[in-house]
């Protein structure tokens, strides 16, 4: 997406179609998350947003060969019959595709299952439904990044994100927040109050953690994913 952009210059517009982002997708559809921890863990390495953003500097027949060996488990003979080539073929391109990844490497992120997380989500989750943005942004890294398909928005540090929800993010204020699995991290449904007792979908919220801290808040403000994630289509008192 390029560069960050200050807040002040920040223009929302029409905002570009769902075709250019890469959609969040739950956990559940795409793992299975009840198995062996060790190989829930690696599996959810494989659907965060920053290896599925690596795939996209890899050639056609090398990404489909690392997502279909590497991600779904399949053999390299089902490949080959699938992409109609040979099994060496499956196996350079396979090869040729986790070197040009090795070369990108992404920041580990916290695991999911610490307890450490859990309670500073629930920090998060407080701070953000009181919209105290101080108590916030005292949980967010110094190099914290928010992104907000499908618009334009490429925010870094606190104290932009301070200034973003504070000004064109302040309708965010009076939502709740209901928890999703969601890229193999955190995450969470995000309802905006329309009236008295009454929240509708608004955006997923993709949460980043590393080093115990958050450092990537991502919102797909697309309403229609929500029941993808099994969330209700309202919430009321």
């Amino acid at each position: 997406m390029g560069p960050s952009t200050p807040v002040a210059e920040v223009v929302l517009g029409e905002g570009r179609p769902p075709s250019e982002y890469v959609q969040p997708v739950a956990d559940g559809r795409v793992i299975a998350t009840d198995g062996d921890p060790g190989d829930v863990a690696t599996a959810r390495e494989s659907i965060r947003l920053a290896f599925v953003a690596a795939l996209q500097r890899l050639p056609a027949r090398q990404r489909s060969a690392l997502i279909l060996c590497d991600v779904l488990r399949w053999h390299a003979a089902e490949v080959a019959e699938l992409l109609d080539t040979t099994v060496p073929s499956v196996n350079s391109a396979l090869q040729r595709a986790r070197a040009t990844l090795a070369e990108h490497p992404s920041e580990p992120l916290d695991p999911t299952v610490d307890p450490a997380q859990a309670a500073l989500l629930a920090r998060y989750v407080d701070a953000f439904e009181r919209y105290d943005i101080p108590a916030l942004v005292g949980l967010l890294r110094d190099d914290v990044v928010m992104s907000m398909p499908p618009w334009d928005v490429w925010l870094v540090g606190p104290d932009e994100l301070a200034s973003w929800f504070l000004g064109e993010g302040i309708v965010c204020k009076d939502g709740r927040l209901l928890p999703v699995e969601v890229n193999g991290t955190a995450g969470f449904g995000n309802y905006h109050k329309v009236g008295p007792g009454r929240w509708e979908p608004w955006g997923i919220q993709v949460i980043e953690v590393a080093d115990g801290r958050i450092v990537g808040h991502h919102n797909y403000l697309y309403p229609e994913l929500f029941a993808a994630f099994g969330l209700p289509p309202r919430i009321e008192e």
